[in-house]
């Protein structure tokens, strides 16, 4: 018999989630999947899992949930409040959930999105060789509160490790790259959209995302006559009231508004996690550099285990103390160690 997870007091935008289905392009699907990858590997590195695992993406606030079984659980993405039978527990960080116990997790006070992640994944049926949500594509459905959802073999045992937060829940900079209409935007049309300060707009879905700025829209010569054609998650086209808008991971496949540019991969999180009103400028940098970036950042996902660390607390407040590693890096005091050279 395999665990399972009850959602008690479901959000009101929670999920099923993974890295997506990529391959279905030219059937006309998205690849869709977690809005923030990199939420994804954060918490398959806290609870030393693969990340190809389904966990629950929550937008705005979380909801309340209790196991029928100990599980372990790790929280990325938006920070939100997150308590375990009223005891405030680390975001970012894994931890154990004890049979009974009840999950509470609230509103978000950084970022957009949330993550919850359980030891063994959620483990629905997939579709088309994902478990994804692709409420677009009507490809399984929104989480309701009453639903229990089943929990797959955990084969990892830790808890109680904290990964650092970066700066891609405050907005700031977007790299891009140029698009397939960036030469129909004037030069000057172009200086002005990267010397434009956004701020992200409320309408804002899986889909994409509206930026508002002050002043005259943007757009494009002969921007009526272009034929749809294939498009990407990233790219950013300017809507007929000449508004940028920056399409996310369960955009359509193809489309006819102009695009200025395309919002580089390991960027496009720091759209889908700033809050309504947070600023954004996007910077156009050239392919090099785009590749640069990625590959780093590639490099950066693979050594998230390693930037990892222990909760550091009080024992006496610790009712699953034998789950905490409370010893680490410890030496037998007969080592030799050479000196700085």
């Amino acid at each position: 018999m395999t665990a399972t997870l009850t959602i008690a007091q479901a959000g009101p935008a929670l999920t099923i989630q993974d890295l997506g289905r990529p391959g279905w392009r030219a059937q006309g699907l998205t690849k869709g999947g977690a809005a923030d990858p990199v939420a994804v590997y954060e918490g398959a590195a806290l609870l030393g899992q693969s990340p190809d695992l389904a966990m629950i993406e929550m937008i705005g606030t979380g909801g309340t949930f209790t196991a029928d079984t100990d599980l372990r659980i790790a929280l990325t993405g938006a920070n939100m409040t997150a308590k375990i039978d009223g005891e405030a527990i680390v975001w970012n960080a894994s931890h154990s959930l004890p049979a009974g116990a009840k999950l509470t997790l609230g509103g978000a006070t950084s970022g957009t999105y949330g993550y919850l992640h359980i030891g063994g994944g959620i483990a629905s049926d997939p579709l088309l060789g994902a478990r994804a949500t692709h409420l677009s594509a009507g490809l399984g459905a929104a989480l309701q509160s009453g639903d229990t959802l089943h929990v797959g073999v955990d084969k990892g045992g830790d808890t109680g490790f904290k990964l650092p937060r970066d700066g891609r829940f405050d907005g700031g900079v977007v790299r891009v790259v140029t698009s397939m209409q960036t030469d129909r935007f004037a030069p000057e049309e172009r200086d002005r959209f990267a010397n434009t300060p956004f701020t992200r707009d409320p309408r804002a879905n899986r889909m994409g995302v509206r930026m508002d700025h002050d002043g005259a829209g943007f757009s494009a010569e002969g921007g009526l006559t272009i034929l749809s054609e294939v498009i990407v998650p990233g790219d950013i086209q300017i809507t007929g009231d000449g508004a940028p808008f920056v399409l996310m991971g369960e955009s359509q496949t193809t489309g006819g508004y102009p695009r200025i540019g395309t919002v580089i991969p390991r960027d496009l999180p720091r759209v889908a996690q700033a809050p309504a009103g947070t600023k954004i400028t996007f910077e156009f940098i050239t392919l090099d550099q785009a590749i640069a970036l990625e590959t780093q950042h590639r490099r950066d996902i693979k050594a998230l285990a390693g930037q990892m660390t222990a909760l550091i607390r009080d024992p006496s407040t610790i009712r699953d103390l034998l789950s905490y590693q409370l010893i680490s890096g410890a030496v037998s005091g007969h080592e030799t160690f050479e000196k700085d050279s």
